[in-house]
């Protein structure tokens, strides 16, 4: 494969993987008969922030391992990657995420039917607010955005011994996880939320209700607002 064509396989295995741990968490937690089940937040938070670390670990060889249209379109902006790359990762991204969506499906398979409660199957692939208040939705995840791709930008200037830079990005997310994600589950990844409802959407799941399409575009507008002003302010620091 070419140079080009490896980074971008490398965005939609690392996605994948990072769904499968990611929404696996979710699906430990939330799903009847699971051993992990009511288990909780921080069993959570920690679960995605250990998703995204070994995820990047394991498609670093390939490419950047941005694996969140957010932090590609920041990285565009900031001229750390050429923009004629930019649709090519986000498609990879998306699609990498449907895939992670349908193994989490497969690996809890028997579950789905044990579990009535469609939010708590909805949760476990895509995000929900708290209190849904499409404003206050889109503000908190602007700023849990804002502090993950200003976490990634800054981390650029600062030299780490090899593979550190990998858990600085871990403790980042879990920071973010478990100081900013209580009003909306904190996306803060647009491929997360939409891959994953995707497949939620198209896939035979038990029980499972509405795909909330209504509150679809909110992971998506709020990541993406985070990552612009987070960029600005990158800019003036620098």
């Amino acid at each position: 494969m070419s140079g080009e064509m490896t980074q971008i396989v490398g965005e939609f295995i690392g996605t994948m993987i990072l769904i499968l741990l990611g929404d696996g968490v979710c699906a430990a937690v939330n799903l009847n008969k699971s051993k992990a089940q009511n288990s909780g937040w921080i069993v959570i938070a920690m679960g995605w922030a250990m998703a995204v670390t070994i995820a990047v670990f394991m498609v670093g060889f390939m490419g950047p391992a941005q694996l969140n249209p957010a932090v590609t379109v920041a990285m565009a902006l900031t001229g750390l990657l050429p923009w004629h790359l930019v649709l090519p990762f986000v498609i990879a991204q998306v699609a990498g995420a449907i895939v992670g969506a349908v193994l989490v499906w497969l690996l809890y398979l028997p579950h789905w039917k044990e579990t009535k409660d469609q939010g708590a199957i909805l949760g476990t692939f895509a995000t929900g607010p708290a209190i849904r208040h499409y404003p206050s939705n889109v503000i908190a995840e602007t700023i849990g955005t804002f502090v993950l791709i200003l976490g990634l930008l800054t981390f650029t200037q600062t030299e780490f011994l090899g593979g550190a830079n990998v858990f600085a990005v871990g403790a980042l997310i879990l920071a973010a996880g478990l100081s900013l994600g209580g009003p909306t589950g904190y996306a803060i990844n647009p491929a997360r939320d939409l891959g994953p409802r995707i497949a939620h959407a198209i896939l035979p799941i038990e029980n499972k209700g509405s795909s909330d399409w209504a509150y679809s575009w909110v992971p998506i507008v709020g990541p993406i607002l985070g990552a612009v002003v987070a960029v600005l302010l990158f800019q003036v620091m620098i």
